[in-house]
């Protein structure tokens, strides 16, 4: 196995680990970092599977209590069925749209360009709705109703614009919908399980012709850097969200995605 091969899988699950739960699209930094590091096109869907669920496997160790709980009480308690219902309920939609508009968005919009403007929208996005007087009335994640859970799931359908960012979207959707702070932070967590997987697993039907005995080293580096980073992530950002808002993350948004536009327009792609 080439070490190089093996450095930049690393970079890049340690760039999927720290973006894929912050506001600021892993999709539009996992672009971005693969330009640079001149990764292989072809394998590029396959590798994102194995970093995906390291991210995925970092919220079920942080949270391994609590889904236990779950699943043990899940035919006793209403509470934890209801839980499971609003997840799934809030997964419908992307699971839908993406399959039927997945091939298109991907054709289309996976480009430094377009992923700057979306990363650039959202920021402005996150600017307005912090600015925005609202009334908390969801103190937990526990505590989302089925229908603002489908509201949560159809916001999420704009993450499939890449650079616009699945957190951000479930996240914002969460506050406006008067869920706290920390709670539509940790509904956007448990909502990536069947998202991120059931994406993986698309992908995975697609492309599993691409996969070979060769690729598990590189693949496997890769995917323990992105469940090692995204930990660190998830437990850093339930700490900031419980005493800041997300404007820094906005202010972010807007200079990279800015300086990516300048950059394309000073050296355009051939």
């Amino acid at each position: 196995m080439e070490p190089l091969l093996l450095l930049k899988a690393a970079m890049l699950g340690v760039v999927e680990g720290l973006t894929e739960f912050l506001p600021i699209s892993s999709t539009g930094h996992l672009i971005w970092a693969s330009a640079l590091l001149s990764t292989d096109p072809v394998k590029s869907p396959v590798f994102d599977i194995a970093i995906q669920t390291g991210a995925v496997l970092a919220i079920l160790w942080n949270y391994r209590r609590r889904c236990c709980e779950v699943l043990v009480g899940f035919a006793s308690s209403r509470r934890h069925r209801m839980f499971v219902a609003t997840v799934v309920l809030a997964f419908l939609p992307a699971a839908v749209v993406g399959a039927v508009a997945g091939a298109f968005i991907k054709a289309a919009l996976f480009k430094p360009v377009p992923v700057a403007l979306a990363l650039i929208a959202g920021g402005v996005a996150i600017v307005w709705v912090e600015r925005r007087p609202r009334r908390m009335t969801v103190p937990t994640a526990d505590a989302l109703s089925p229908r603002d859970a489908l509201t949560v799931g159809c916001v999420q359908c704009l993450a499939l614009i890449p650079g616009t960012s699945r957190s951000a979207a479930t996240i914002l959707g969460g506050l406006l919908l008067g869920l706290s702070r920390p709670a539509a932070t940790e509904f956007s967590f448990f909502l990536a399980v069947p998202t991120l997987l059931g994406a993986g697993a698309f992908e995975l039907y697609s492309d599993w012709r691409l996969l070979s005995a060769a690729d598990v080293g590189w693949f496997a580096v890769g995917g323990i850097t992105a469940f090692a980073s995204a930990l660190v992530c998830i437990r850093w950002l339930l700490r900031f969200v419980a005493t800041h808002n997300f404007v820094p993350f906005a202010w972010y948004r807007i200079v990279v995605g800015s300086i990516v536009l300048v950059v394309a327009a000073v050296w355009p792609s051939p």
